[in-house]
């Protein structure tokens, strides 16, 4: 039995900033959260986005382009663009940017936000799965991953 709270992906606290500013141009109603099924439809789609202005609707194709078009159409809905957005934020940390910078990095490229504490969060859980990683490739003698695994936790804790 596990006790504590459930785990929250680092994706479900991903939002889109001016929400409200968005959803009122696109005369459509989609939840803030910036991979939740609706929002990503729309944002997949396209549907609309040539009514907003010119900056929030470049951004939010840049996005649309960078996390949301797997080479497979159906990978869509299977954690693809959330596997995508990960491995952009630990990139991020990994040039040195801490949890403020990595939340205006976002901001600025695609509008999104999150709270740089639940940023920290997901970086500090990281850096702890890499961790145990390395522990288990030290146990089973794989001296290869265990590199691996030390040099990715580094990266993550500079």
């Amino acid at each position: 039995m596990r006790y504590g709270r459930p785990t929250v992906a680092i994706t479900d606290k991903i939002y889109l900033k001016n929400h409200r500013q968005i959803v009122s141009q696109l005369d459509v109603n989609i939840p803030k959260g910036a991979f939740s099924g609706a929002t990503m439809d729309v944002l997949y789609s396209g549907e609309g986005l040539a009514k907003l202005d010119d900056a929030t609707r470049d951004r939010l194709l840049d996005f649309a382009e960078d996390f949301l078009d797997p080479k497979n159409p159906d990978d869509l809905y299977t954690g693809y663009p959330e596997r995508q957005f990960v491995r952009y934020l630990l990139e991020l940390r990994a040039q040195g940017l801490g949890p403020d910078a990595i939340v205006d990095v976002m901001s600025d490229e695609y509008m999104l936000y999150s709270y740089s504490g639940d940023v920290l969060s997901f970086l500090d859980s990281a850096v702890r799965t890499l961790e145990a990683a390395e522990t288990l490739a030290e146990v089973e003698g794989n001296d290869e991953m265990e590199a691996k695994m030390r040099t990715a936790r580094r990266a993550l804790s500079k």
